[in-house]
């Protein structure tokens, strides 16, 4: 019997005979038709031996995509057109992909002493930050506070601040364009 009647005629099994596997004609289709995709990948579509498993692995996973009531004729044809798109998705990844250069990995490490500055320049754009929000009026500076920490809505705060919603976006409409007048961007 060929590869493809067998496969075609453990398609035609009872369910009962495949429970348990998540589809088991993959599994039968990954012992008789992995060495054929494996030289197709090679030499048909010129994969180098380095890459040649991690493919014929993706084909395979690629199967588990669709369902098992997905009706395939010919196995190995499905499956030598799964190894021509994955070989092909592989070519435009090396293609678009730059090389590392050493000279790169320089540029990643993190300066301490600039470390240091950032650290000194965010803890005082804070510092500004929060001066600005305390110098508000107490209703405006509370429901912003309650908007942007505990992230209520307004009609949550106007419930905790026993406020009506109107005047809830009222105060944060001002709290807001003061806020804007206080600081700069450069100051935060």
């Amino acid at each position: 019997m060929d590869e493809q009647a067998a496969a075609k005629s453990y398609d035609d099994r009872p369910s009962e005979a495949v429970a348990g596997v998540p589809d088991a004609r993959i599994a039968v289709w990954f012992t008789q038709f992995q060495a054929r995709v494996r030289k197709f990948l090679s030499r048909r579509l010129f994969v180098p031996a380095a890459e040649l498993d991690d493919l014929a692995q993706e084909v395979f996973l690629r199967t588990l995509r669709y369902s098992k009531e997905t009706d395939v004729a010919n196995p190995l044809g499905y499956l030598l057109r799964i190894a021509s798109n994955v070989a092909s998705e592989w070519r435009e990844r090396k293609r678009v992909s730059q090389p590392h250069e050493s000279e790169w990995l320089q540029e990643l490490l993190i300066d301490e002493l600039k470390e240091t500055e950032h650290a000194v320049i965010r803890q005082a754009a804070s510092e500004t930050l929060q001066d600005a929000i305390d110098s508000l009026p107490e209703w405006p500076r509370r429901a912003l506070e309650l908007h942007v920490m505990h992230g209520l809505t307004y009609k949550q705060i106007a419930t905790e601040l026993n406020r009506n919603p109107r005047q809830i976006v009222r105060d944060l409409g001002n709290a807001y364009s003061e806020l804007r007048m206080k600081l700069r961007i450069e100051d935060i």
